[in-house]
């Protein structure tokens, strides 16, 4: 049975533990406050962006890109895979890592070589643990507050290894942020592009008006312009969604050591309390054994 200095010493470290999950959680509070705001701010763009690009998609004939073009015989596929680069933020990079690996071994049978570039340290750990081909490392992004030419430098390289043909296929699994509560992993492919919309042409009364973008030059040559774009905007898009769901992850689980520390103390304090009456009694029945052992 513990004594009560070990009770003590026990109850005053889980109180420490409580203050540093408590400040952490501030912490990822006052972080999640200035990422979502720069999520929300750059989706508007996005979905703007995706507009226009299916308007564009509408007014060309045949796709003759190479971005657009499918390739036959995919043997080669790269993933760009964003974690955290700090841990103490429940399952958040597990399940990144889990849906990377469940489409790996979706596509193992078929012979597929795969490649990575990581966003975060806990990705670029796991494909050196596992022996995986890392073709880029990108430290210090995912949590912080980064610019727009990451996203352009890092797309930039993949679109130019695409068309090269070091890549078959290109797909990037990152944290979408839908609440405090919930972000789920999404495996999405980048590269060649599939995701073009054309505008639906049947007209809806009661849908708002869409305007006609005038294209000058031709809507085939700044297709050919934005395509490149929209691998950037993706990759920014995911980028800001995994900070977000990050610090929202952190946020959460900070929030439930807390109160696990507070129940853990008060269990403690009560075993305290035991153990204390308990040696009190034991003191009690020695004063009066030993007072009846005298008058006897």
């Amino acid at each position: 049975m513990p004594t009560l200095k070990d009770v003590q010493n026990k109850i005053a470290a889980v109180k420490k533990t409580q203050q540093i999950t408590k400040a952490m959680n501030m912490v990822a509070a006052s972080r999640l406050r200035g990422a979502q705001s720069n999520m929300e701010a750059f989706r508007p763009y996005a979905g703007k962006f995706a507009e226009v690009l299916g308007s564009l998609a509408q007014k060309t004939e045949e796709a003759v890109h190479p971005l657009l073009q499918q390739r036959e015989d995919v043997k080669k596929i790269h993933i760009a895979l964003c974690t955290s680069d700090r841990g103490l933020c429940g399952g958040f990079n597990i399940n990144l890592i889990e849906k990377a690996q469940a489409f790996m071994k979706e596509k193992t049978a078929e012979g597929v070589e795969f490649s990575f570039t990581n966003f975060g340290k806990k990705g670029r750990d796991w494909c050196r643990n596992n022996k995986l081909q890392i073709h880029s490392e990108q430290i210090g992004v995912v949590g912080s507050t980064f610019g727009y030419n990451v996203a352009v430098n890092n797309g930039r390289r993949m679109v130019e290894s695409y068309l090269s043909g070091d890549y078959d296929e290109v797909y990037i699994v990152y944290a979408e942020f839908l609440s405090m509560a919930k972000q789920i992993p999404v495996l999405k492919k980048l590269l060649p592009i599939t995701a073009i919309e054309p505008v639906v042409e049947d007209i809806d009364e009661n849908a708002p008006y869409m305007p006609e973008h005038i294209c000058e030059p031709s809507p085939a040559e700044l297709l050919a312009e934005m395509l490149n774009r929209n691998v950037y905007v993706q990759i920014n898009s995911a980028l800001l969604e995994t900070s977000t769901s990050e610090h929202a992850a952190r946020m959460m689980a900070m929030d439930n050591a807390t109160k696990a520390c507070k129940d853990m103390i008060e269990n403690l304090t009560l075993a305290y309390n035991k153990a204390r009456q308990a040696a009190i009694t034991a003191e009690l029945m020695d004063i009066v054994g030993g007072a009846e052992a005298l008058r006897g």
